[in-house]
């Protein structure tokens, strides 16, 4: 789904009628990846030499997702320390190597330290603007973002005009698209509801985590079948395409085919990895406690959200990040002033 489209889908909710007013559109930003997405593409140094790229381009990405989609709130969720442990016990490889090398290759930082100091400066610095804005902010020590972008995602829905707007790069996400949850992928500029799952992938948002435990993420450090790939994953198992299935419905067509192709073998054999797969990937069942749960269903209902433009004008100033976002005042009003009037 284009951005044309998505407006159209915005209009139609808004000519249902004077009742569908109180329908909510939340909108949840995955917090680290909006950040390194900005901080690996913005070489942008201030005048003092500091350079403010994942800083500025964090909220400049962050009020165009806002005016686009015109938001009732908005969660802005962090990785928790610790976050990758829970599956690390499961798969001790998991996002092993992510921090081994450099993600720019700017003169503005001497070396790999120098980047990942410039890294957590800005990210300090962002929760405090965070501070200053109508937004809720949430981090859960050893918990991923990915989990609590999945429980808040489902569980803010209290009506079935409601729509729930996930923005992040992680494919991970579009498992949970449905009529109620849509994603948006910075990158390809598209929104994904289940017709465009269904038009990308020739599979329902049901069973894209079977595509995920297949396929493996090498980004994560997470295999695969050896020899498989996404058209091979179709012509292995058709019944992708048009009939919603689970892990066990895997297992019973490569037993029954096992002698068919040695793909069919290999996730026979390697069904013990594949399942540690399923499990680290499924975020129908994200890996929260139930105090984990608890707290964010407190944090849905709380409704104290702070709101400082002019602290939030000062800090801009202070860290003289320029013209990255025009007009600064109007900006900040036009953004999120009316997420206190609607809260």
């Amino acid at each position: 789904m284009k951005q044309k489209e998505l407006f159209k889908l915005l209009d139609n909710i808004h000519e249902q009628g004077p009742e569908t007013e109180t329908h909510e559109r939340i909108l949840f930003i995955d917090g680290l990846n909006l950040f390194f997405r900005n901080f690996a593409v913005l070489n942008m140094v201030n005048p003092m030499g500091v350079h403010v790229g994942g800083l500025g381009g964090f909220f400049r990405s962050l009020g165009a997702m806002i005016r686009q989609i015109n938001p009732t709130q908005v969660y802005v969720i962090f990785d928790g320390a610790g976050s990758a442990n829970n599956r690390k016990n499961i798969m001790p490889e998991y996002k092993s190597g992510r921090d081994l090398q450099r993600i720019t290759n700017w003169d503005a930082f001497d070396d790999k330290d120098d980047e990942d100091d410039a890294k957590v400066d800005q990210m300090v610095r962002i929760i405090q603007y965070l501070k200053t804005l109508p937004v809720k902010t949430v981090s859960i020590d050893k918990v991923e973002a990915d989990d609590i972008i999945a429980y808040l995602s489902k569980s803010v829905i209290t009506h079935p005009k409601d729509k729930s707007f996930i923005i992040s790069s992680d494919k991970d996400f579009l498992q949970l698209v449905s009529e109620n949850v849509i994603v948006y992928r910075p990158m390809e500029k598209e929104y994904y509801t289940p017709q465009t799952v269904i038009d990308k992938y020739k599979m329902s948002p049901h069973n894209f985590i079977l595509h995920k435990t297949l396929l493996g993420d090498n980004s994560d450090k997470i295999k695969g079948v050896k020899g498989l790939g996404e058209k091979g994953l179709l012509k292995k198992f058709p019944e992708l395409l048009d009939k919603n299935m689970c892990w066990d419905d895997i297992l019973d067509i490569c037993e029954s085919k096992i002698s068919d192709h040695v793909v069919y073998a290999r996730i026979i054999h390697g069904r013990d990895d594949l399942e540690k797969n399923y499990k680290i990937m499924d975020l129908s069942n994200p890996m929260l406690s139930k105090e984990d749960k608890e707290w964010l269903d407190e944090i849905v209902l709380s409704k104290d959200l702070p709101y400082y433009p002019d602290q939030f004008v000062s800090m801009y100033n202070e860290d003289q990040i320029g013209g990255l976002i025009r007009n600064l005042e109007f900006w900040v009003k036009d953004c999120f002033e009316n997420l206190v009037i609607k809260k």
